[in-house]
């Protein structure tokens, strides 16, 4: 007999009009091999968003469980990214055709750019490129990953448009305060890769602590902490017992002193690449 399936993570409006879930199953660095099993496994627990890429190599695979499950699509919110090796107008195009190709999927409910990439200067004309595509109604929304305000600020300059979600690497330790504020200034939606520092945060004797009051692990309370920031998260997970359980995030509350404990732990440390030296 399954598991029942946990409550539905809350959906955050974005600015298009679209509906994204708060919580989310990140696949980066889930083998092909894995991916369609996991993806059905974390839609059974609860999950309705699934978070993959190209450089990720398991689209096929994700489109696969998204096209099996008797989850309605519409119910399913699907996030890819355009590699920063397709930055450019004309193979970005090149780059969605082919990953809808391996999705097997009509439409696609948010495309990112996942790199600025600033030394090649192309994420302007790759940001063109993914307007037209929601104007076609190829992709529902749009947005980029691991911009820095100043890429955002550029895109909107010479476009107009501004994007509805900026995914970046997020955690307690990062908890990019300067960029939230910014992006919540402009109805920008900030989704967290990492967001459990790739699990390297979860050894912090205070999260302990904490996790021990909640009687709950430290990874719950780490994602807790995002659901209560407002940010999007999408923590990767290997198992059906750790997809049920950081899912299982909305029936407790962190409250001020818990709040302030986490802040404490901000070092500025990254576990990925700063975007500016790309």
């Amino acid at each position: 007999m399954t598991d029942a399936p946990l409550p539905l993570a809350p959906r955050l409006d974005l600015a298009d009009g679209a509906r994204i879930p708060q919580l989310g199953f990140g696949l980066y660095k889930v083998p092909a091999t894995d991916a369609t099993e996991l993806a059905l496994a974390a839609i059974d627990a609860g999950y309705r968003h699934l978070d993959t890429a190209a450089f990720y190599a398991n689209e096929a695979e994700v489109g696969r469980a998204v096209r099996e499950t008797d989850v309605a699509r519409d119910d399913l919110f699907v996030t890819s990214k355009v590699w920063k090796d397709d930055n450019g107008y004309d193979a970005t195009l090149r780059a969605f055709d082919d990953s809808m190709a391996r999705f097997g999927l009509d439409v696609l409910d948010l495309y990112l750019i996942h790199w600025p990439v600033p030394s090649t200067d192309r994420y302007v004309d790759t940001w063109r490129a993914l307007v037209r595509l929601q104007a076609e109604g190829r992709v529902r929304s749009v947005g980029v990953s691991n911009f820095h305000v100043h890429h955002v600020d550029r895109i909107i300059a010479e476009t107009g448009v501004a994007p509805v979600v900026n995914q970046v690497e997020l955690h307690p330790w990062l908890p990019q305060r300067e960029l939230r504020a910014d992006h919540e200034a402009r109805g920008i939606r900030v989704e967290a890769w990492s967001p459990l520092a790739r699990g390297r945060v979860l050894d912090d004797p205070t999260l302990a602590l904490i996790a021990a009051r909640h009687d709950r692990s430290p990874a719950q309370i780490v994602l807790r902490w995002h659901m209560q920031q407002g940010v999007i998260a999408i923590p990767k997970a290997s198992s059906s017992a750790r997809l049920r359980e950081n899912l299982d995030v909305f029936d407790f509350e962190l409250d001020e002193v818990d709040l302030a404990a986490i802040a404490a732990l901000e070092s500025g440390e990254r576990t990925g690449r700063d975007p500016d030296l790309d």
